[in-house]
């Protein structure tokens, strides 16, 4: 049984878990996107730290000639979102627990070319000390994977309401040198959402007149070594 109390405190104080402890650190083997997705031929759109699942179940729900998969290290709130997806009958989205620099390297480099399209790191848990930030989401491993299976020109977006959280993801995005920062007008940041939908932490912070801060990346033509 799902509960929406712990749920609710679990996305408003950002409630933590080591993904550098024992548990956390064992790899799952995560299905092939031909098992997750009624229809495998769809561009996919990974959503990288999930959370309860309202930004992709909305963005599946409005883009239904995608796929989307959602990944969340906090198990309560992948059981909540995966309820909602099957009450919804939605068979193009699907969310999966575990750790996604452990357990996501392999499932990338299992896709087809150019299936994945789509990638999005967003609120991710701040961990402030410095010697906890290894404990963040976006290390170089991943991010070479992501790239590995990312054809150029395809999306990586980024945002947070911690502005050192956002430029320390921004600083390992250009040392890797596989992604070109896109700029839109004059400022290097995006003023809105480019999908129009908003994820519960967007939702909290925005209500509280705070500000985010986002960032589109594309994939350009460096190769990645093997």
């Amino acid at each position: 049984m799902v509960d929406n109390k712990k749920i609710l405190l679990c996305l408003i104080l950002r409630q933590h878990v080591n993904p550098l402890s024992r548990f956390f650190q064992q790899p799952f083997a995560l299905p092939l996107s031909s098992d997750l997705f009624e229809d495998d031929s769809l561009p996919i759109h990974l959503d990288i730290g999930s959370a309860r699942g309202r930004f992709l179940i909305d963005m599946a729900k409005m883009n239904k000639d995608w796929n989307h998969l959602g990944i969340e290290i906090r198990e309560l709130l992948v059981i909540a979102a995966e309820k909602e997806r099957k009450e919804l009958d939605l068979n193009n989205i699907k969310f999966l627990f575990c750790n996604a620099n452990i357990s996501l390297l392999d499932w990338l480099e299992s896709l087809n070319h150019d299936q994945l399209q789509r990638v999005s790191i967003q609120f991710p848990d701040p961990w402030f000390k410095r010697r906890h930030f290894k404990r963040r989401v976006l290390q170089p491993d991943l991010l070479t994977s992501i790239a590995k299976a990312l054809s150029p020109s395809r999306e990586l977006f980024i945002q947070s309401d911690i502005y050192e959280v956002i430029q320390s993801m921004i600083v390992v995005i250009e040392e890797s040198n596989f992604f070109k920062r896109i700029i839109y007008g004059e400022s290097e940041w995006l003023y809105e959402n480019p999908y129009d939908v908003c994820s519960e932490r967007e939702l909290y912070v925005l209500n509280q007149e705070k500000k985010v801060y986002r960032a589109m990346f594309q994939r350009n033509l460096v190769q990645c070594s093997s």
